[in-house]
């Protein structure tokens, strides 16, 4: 895949980022570059290596799930400008 000018000046365009007109030559050389580099790595063989999501294989620390209320209304509820019973208190709001 090859990227000329226009295209790196329409995908600027999308991403709203302002590149002046003497940078979109320099831009797609790189751009150009780079996807030449990646499509390199399609050349790799990947067959025998597993999907993974890290380098390290890392548990996941695990904790009880257990239901609780937080214990801590009154200390939420001392931020809010209103309050009713253990509830926050808002204006009705009709459309």
């Amino acid at each position: 895949m090859s990227l000329d000018k226009a295209t790196v000046a329409h995908v600027a365009e999308l991403c709203r980022i302002k590149v002046p007109e003497a940078e979109l030559e320099p831009m797609a050389a790189q751009l150009n570059n780079i996807l030449g580099w990646v499509e390199q790595l399609n050349e790799l063989d990947t067959e025998a290596v597993p999907p993974m999501t890290r380098v390290v294989e890392v548990g996941m620390p695990m904790r009880d799930d257990v239901v609780s209320d937080g214990a801590c209304a009154e200390k939420v509820l001392a931020n809010a400008p209103a309050s009713a019973q253990v509830f926050f208190a808002v204006p009705k709001v009709i459309e």
